[in-house]
């Protein structure tokens, strides 16, 4: 499994049109074979910085999500809310591996 982490600055000002966006995402994601973790949008602290997080069941899935999304039309109109809004101003990607499974320490061997 691999977990993208996507860490936004956006402007204060449209938060509620970045977090159209988000929703629209999620779907999108979900649609395409991805599971998503949600948006995390500011609340105290920083008012610019909003993180996503999604999960697909490996790279090779990843990349054909990207290859998909590209000609998809409801992926297109996602973007151009977010470029018309202009909600975002800039973004990075995290590829993660993660950890999901919890164990006690014992069986951990501490």
């Amino acid at each position: 499994m691999i977990t993208v982490l996507i860490t936004y600055v956006i402007d204060p000002a449209k938060v509620d049109a970045f977090e159209v966006y988000g929703r629209a995402w999620i779907h999108l994601v979900n649609r395409m074979g991805g599971t998503h973790h949600g948006y995390f949008l500011p609340s105290e602290g920083a008012n610019n910085k909003a993180w996503a997080m999604f999960s697909f069941p490996s790279l090779a899935a990843y990349e054909d999500y990207r290859h998909a999304m590209a000609s998809d039309a409801d992926c297109q109109k996602a973007y151009k809310h977010a470029q018309d809004s202009g909600c975002i101003l800039s973004f990075d990607r995290t590829f993660m591996r993660p950890v999901l499974d919890g164990a006690s320490p014992e069986d951990l061997g501490l």
